[in-house]
């Protein structure tokens, strides 16, 4: 009988620690957009879309491009005007120093951190893809060239491992090598796309592309690129670049009309504009990212709490059998 009560303790125990576990991801992320006039990235909300501040600025920065948050947990920031990517402190937005740049870099706009760990910068100037350091930024190579790439854009990497590229002035986007950088192919073009910019891969496994000229939001398959449909459109979206899906599902878009727009991440209904024009002095946004979430509190608290207990029955069982032995 004592053996099933401490059995089902246990039992009891774990299931709390994990559920606070699983509680972690819930917890608040902001939004961080790119506002190349005012050179700086500002900080908003996730929840209401209110102006939090301006989260980064100087060190050179000039019109910003694309930003993401590290695995060191820093911002990075590409500056187009300056020919290089700008690390910023990820908790205070504090300058620390100019992580990539040389090597032909020119006119950044897409990054992303590779499989392997490294660094991948889309170098618009010289139609190519930068590969530097993760931990360092020291310049290793070119990573990927040809295949048409013309006025890179948007860069990332797929569920498949392999990069890719929107191709601004061929109207595509295309697809190399995740480890050797060889082009394979052009992945998705047509259904009106035109002027590519920024792209995510979505929940449903589905690639959604900001068709910069068209004005609009492009929706193809994941797998085969084949073009589905357009996905978002109107209620004031104009000259797309950045998107992303946020934590609540939902589908987040810069609008040339100065504001963020969320579009319903399932049907591309429009919901409202989530940063409403020029809010905190937003001006000329580009890309745009949610931060990682951070437990609250409290939830650090469940979790302590939870593998204490653990800890103390385990010991409380251990002294038991050895009494018994």
């Amino acid at each position: 009988m004592k053996r099933n009560r401490r059995a089902v303790l246990s039992a009891a125990l774990y299931f709390a620690t994990v559920m606070s576990l699983l509680a972690a991801p819930n917890a608040s992320a902001d939004l961080f957009v790119s506002s190349q006039g005012t050179n700086s990235v500002l900080q908003y909300n996730e929840t209401t879309g209110a102006f939090i501040g301006t989260f980064a600025s100087g060190g050179g920065l000039g019109a910003p491009n694309d930003l993401r948050f590290g695995p060191d947990g820093n911002l990075y920031v590409s500056s187009y005007t300056s020919d290089n990517v700008l690390r910023y402190n990820g908790t205070s937005g504090a300058f620390l120093n100019v992580f990539a740049t040389g090597s032909g870099l020119s006119g950044p706009y897409g990054m992303a951190f590779g499989p392997d760990g490294n660094f991948y910068v889309s170098s618009n100037g010289s139609n190519n893809v930068k590969r530097y350091n993760g931990t360092t930024g020291a310049f290793i190579d070119t990573f990927a060239t040809g295949g048409g790439l013309n006025s890179p854009d948007g860069l990332g990497f797929g569920p498949d491992g392999n990069l890719y590229v929107s191709s601004g002035l061929t109207n595509a986007v295309l697809r190399y090598n995740g480890t050797t950088g060889a082009f394979i192919d052009s992945f998705a073009s047509g259904g009106g796309l035109s002027a590519p910019a920024g792209f995510v891969f979505g929940p449903d496994g589905n690639l959604y592309v900001s068709s910069f000229s068209t004005d609009n939001v492009l929706r193809y398959n994941g797998t085969t690129g084949a073009f589905i449909n357009t996905f978002a459109t109107g209620s004031g979206l104009t000259g797309p670049i950045g998107l992303g899906f946020g934590p609540d599902g939902n589908l987040y878009v810069s609008s040339g009309s100065n504001e963020v727009l969320r579009y319903n991440g399932t049907s591309g209904a429009f919901i409202d504009s989530f940063v409403t024009a020029g809010s905190g002095g937003l001006n000329g946004p580009s890309y745009l990212t949610f931060s990682a979430p951070v437990p609250e509190p409290e939830t650090y608290a469940m979790m302590l709490a939870g593998l204490g207990l653990l800890g103390f029955a385990a010991r409380r069982r251990k002294h038991q059998a050895a009494a018994a032995a």
